[in-house]
Order: structure tokens, then sequence, then C-alpha cells
């Protein structure tokens, strides 16, 4: 099938979807377009008569789309780039070290934790999995997904610190659970071994060459914005820096997701206060939220139809479902075990755990770094378990963060009103 007419099904599909879902079911756009390209493609698995050749079709349209190219090496770098222009440096740097620690050390917990589980669960269920692809699965599944949580916490009144944790934590751990993964990927797939020492390495020059490239490319673009007073102008060298800083940091072998994040928040805070008109703040945010929201629709109604594609057996499938609570189990230890340590130094919400746990939605970054791994029986396992995954954590935890939210919302509210009676003593509610 033809680009143009890929990209043409999915908008419309995309479209038709965004519109069932804000008419009918009124679910966050995101959690509503996948669930029903999800119905549809079961829908289209059923015997109904009439089906076999529009399944043939979207069938050989998805085959044809190379998911991991297409969010890993595109779709991502707008994603992340337009995720970082609306987030206030201010906010994010009075919650640096909970953000730096969730992004980087939770990950990693997370990644040696769900591997080495994962590793004596498959062998329980007969499936044979070497352990270095265990703990890639670990890498590709521990990254939460912005996309969708957000809105679901601004509806539910989340506290603002947890708000921007959340957000500062999922900017920043895409990019270094990428380099996580490459590095096992590295010791799986490569020709030569890899030490500790050489992982290490390997670590720090994508982590902090992806860092020094996003304050260069957007320092830049700063500067380019500030000789210019041409809104149309301005809002085409920002969509330069999401691209070509992206693809040139893909070349130099650096974090090409920390890159576009900090190039973003660069410009959307520096960039916003010392180098752009009012009329073309306007222009970019309004741009950036419509490429967001497009790409959106379009990935989610992308994960949804891979159904049709992937191979489910009783045994990937059992797998998949032992897997969810082993995935929230190491995301509360991982998460949980660093607060408990920093509740010496500051205070945090009442439920923060168990929000940053049920609110790591997982999405099209597993799902595609999960079939970017080379063709094998291993590899059709892995797409099988992560996809199970993924799709309990949108619809599930998707659908029932908000309720979460306002509960402990409604504890802290307690607790405050009880500060205020006599002889009460002072406790804080709020992270700081």
């Amino acid at each position: 099938m033809q680009l143009f007419n890929i990209i043409a099904v999915l908008i419309t599909l995309s479209a038709v979807f965004a519109w069932f879902n804000h008419r009918f079911l009124k679910m966050p756009t995101a959690i509503g377009l996948m669930l029903i390209a999800l119905l549809m493609s079961l829908a289209l698995l059923l015997p109904l008569p009439g089906t076999d050749a529009l399944e043939q079709d979207i069938r050989l349209m998805v085959n044809s789309i190379d998911f991991d190219a297409t969010l890993l090496h595109g779709m991502l770098s707008f994603l992340l780039f337009a995720g970082a222009l609306h987030v206030n440096l201010h906010d994010l740097a009075s919650q640096k070290w909970v953000i730096a620690i969730l992004a980087s050390f939770s990950v990693i917990v997370s990644t040696f934790l769900v591997g080495g589980v994962a590793w004596l669960l498959f062998a329980l269920l007969g499936l044979d999995i070497p352990l270095i692809y265990c703990l890639l699965f670990g890498a590709l599944i521990s990254p939460t997904d912005p996309i969708a949580v957000l809105g679901i916490l601004k509806s539910a009144g989340a506290p603002p610190s947890l708000e921007i944790k959340i957000t500062g934590e999922s900017l920043f751990n895409d990019g270094v659970a990428v380099v996580v993964f490459m590095v096992l990927f590295e010791i799986a797939v490569g020709g030569e071994p890899v030490t500790l020492g050489n992982a290490f390495e390997m670590f720090v020059e994508e982590a902090l060459g992806g860092l020094l490239l996003g304050l260069v490319s957007g320092g830049i673009a700063y500067m380019m914005l500030r000789r210019a007073d041409d809104y149309q102008v301005e809002v085409l060298i920002t969509l330069a820096v999401a691209a070509g800083a992206y693809a040139l940091a893909e070349h130099l072998h650096v974090s090409a997701p920390i890159t576009v994040v900090v190039a973003g928040l660069l410009l959307g805070n520096q960039g916003r206060n010392g180098a752009m008109s009012t009329k073309t703040q306007g222009h970019l945010d309004n741009f950036w939220e419509l490429v967001d929201e497009i790409l959106n629709a379009v990935l989610f109604v992308l994960i949804g139809l891979e159904v049709l594609v992937i191979s489910v057996t009783p045994a990937t499938l059992a797998a998949g479902l032992f897997a969810i609570p082993l995935v929230l189990g190491a995301r509360a230890i991982s998460a949980g075990a660093p607060v408990a340590l920093m509740r010496r130094f500051r205070s945090f919400s009442p439920g923060v755990v168990t929000i940053l746990t049920w609110g790591a939605l997982r999405g099209g970054i597993s799902v595609a770094l999960a079939l970017s791994l080379p063709d094998s029986e291993v590899r059709d396992i892995l797409v099988t378990v992560t996809y199970v995954v993924v799709v309990f954590s949108i619809l599930v935890q998707g659908l029932t963060l908000g309720p979460v939210v306002r509960r402990f919302g409604e504890r802290a509210e307690i607790e405050m009103d009880r500060t205020e009676l006599p002889g009460a003593r002072p406790h804080q509610a709020e992270a700081h």
C-alpha cells in the first residue's frame, strides 16, 4: 500500500473514532481512540459475513507499517518536543531531584526487577526466553507514557507538584529507557562482549551527549528566534529543531529523546520569555498543540490496530496477564523506595506512591521497542506480552486513574482540615 494511502486511512480512522468518542463515549481522547480501534480489530477477527476483505486490507496496511521506525524515528521527536515546550522550567526545577531519580534510578531498578522475575515466570510457563531478552523486556516496559495520563490528572484535579513529577519523569525516562534498552540490545545481539564499564560508558555518552546537543540546538534556535519577528518563520524554526536535532542525535549516536526534550524546555521557557512576541507565542502554542493531538490520535489508533498482526497463544496470553502485576509491583518498589528515603527531607502528597504506580501508563514506545527486536520466536512472545501489558495499562489504569487521584485528593483535604483543629499537629500534604 502506498504511503499516501496509509496516511489517508489512518487520519480518516482517527477522525471518525475521535468524533464517535467525543459524541458518545466521552472518554479521554487517547484512551477512547485506542479502545474503538481495538474493538474494531477484534470484530474483524470474528467470522462475520462480509468482513474478510476488509480484514485482509487492514491487516495488509498494518503489516506494511514499520511501527518501531514510525514512532522511534519519526513521531516521537514531535511528541516529546511538543510536551516539553509547555512545561514550566521553574516548576520542573522545583522537583528536579525527584524527577531525576524517578527517570533514571527507578527505570534501571524496574528493568532488572521485571527482567529477573519475568525470566522465572516465562520458564514456569514453558517459554524459553534467555535472561538477556527478559532484561530487554524489563527495559522496554519500564518507561511511562505521558500522552494519556496528563489530561486525566488535570481533569481529576491532581496536586500541581504531583502533576509536574509525572510530567517531568515521563519526558525524561523515555530517553533513559531507550539508552538502557540499546545497551542491553548490544549485549544481546552485538558481535563483541560488553563489559559493565563499557555499558556504563555507553549510557553516559548517550545521555550526556543528548543533553549537550539539546542545549546547543536549542541555543542556536533561540538566537535565530531573537532575530526574527515573523511567527511563520519562528514556528518553522521550532519545527526544524524538533526534526533536525532528533535526526542529528541519531546520526551522532547520542540520546535523541533527551536532545529534543532539552531543546523543547529551553525554547518553551527562555525562548518564550526572551525571543517571542505575544502573537508568536499564541501561534506557536496552537501549532504544537494541534501537532500533538493529531500524532497522538494516529498513534493510539495504530496501537489498537496492532492486535491484527500479533500472534496470541494461550501461553503468551497467560504470560502477558501475569506480567501485569509484575510490572506494577516493580513500579511500586522502584518508585516507592526513593520516595520513602526522600520523606526524611521533604513532604509528599498523600498516596503519592499509589498514584505514581497506577499512573505509570505504558504506551506506544514500549510496543515500538518490542517490535524493534530481531525477528524470532522470542520476539513474537515479547511483543504479545508487551501488548497485553500496554492495553491493560491504557484501558484499565487510564480509566480508573481519575477516581484514584480524587480519592487521595479528598483524603488530603480531610487531613488539611484536621490541622486547623485546636491542638492539631501541622501536617504538610503537598510536596515542595
